[in-house]
């Protein structure tokens, strides 16, 4: 990847730094996303998409090293971090036990977090660029259809946040979801 930023990642990243929502297209749909460590922004991303703060949110990273203050890494033995490691990056979102220090905006009622690695680049570039893990959910008013085209978040959502101008990558279904420690399947992708 190119080390040189366009002034398009520029301005997202600047966008997040200021504890901004951005959009950005996922694996399969688009995503909404702020800094993970900002109450301010999180609550921001609730109320845009009238979201309870229970559900909790998933976090994606370019790399698992971005996602490890977040988890509680002690928790998961060899096996699981090889069944892990086995599917990432790529379109796999993992659910594990969470720090202890995360908001409860984060988790939700949980004491896990979901989180991915993901293989796809416009993601990548953007936690790499931003220099750790972006907040991922779907670019949309809860109970609706997410959007997957750049007119559909505006549609849906207003133009009052960035939005990264680039597509999807063409997955029907967002990611798989599996509980790490269980090997249980809560959504598939």
């Amino acid at each position: 990847m190119s080390r040189i930023l366009s002034e398009e990642i520029i301005n997202l990243i600047t966008a997040l730094h200021q504890k901004q929502i951005i959009a950005y297209p996922t694996e399969s749909v688009f995503g909404l996303g702020c800094d993970p460590d900002s109450v301010t922004a999180i609550k921001a991303l609730l109320k845009l998409k009238k979201r309870s703060w229970e559900k909790g949110f998933i976090l994606v990273a370019a790399h698992y090293s971005q996602l490890k203050k977040y988890v509680d890494d002690d928790m998961l033995d060899f096996v699981t971090r090889q069944k892990i490691f086995s599917s990432w990056p790529g379109p796999v979102t993992w659910v594990l036990p969470a720090s202890k220090a995360l908001s409860p905006l984060l988790t939700g009622r949980y004491t896990s977090l979901a989180v991915r690695v993901s293989a796809f680049g416009p993601i990548k570039q953007l936690c790499l660029a931003f220099g750790k893990p972006i907040i991922s959910t779907s670019a949309n008013l809860t109970g609706y259809q997410p959007a997957r085209d750049v007119n559909g978040v505006y549609k849906q959502l207003g133009a009052n946040f960035l939005v990264m101008n680039e597509e999807v990558e063409g997955r029907l279904n967002p990611s798989e979801i599996r509980d790490a420690l269980s090997g249980k399947l809560i959504r598939y992708g």
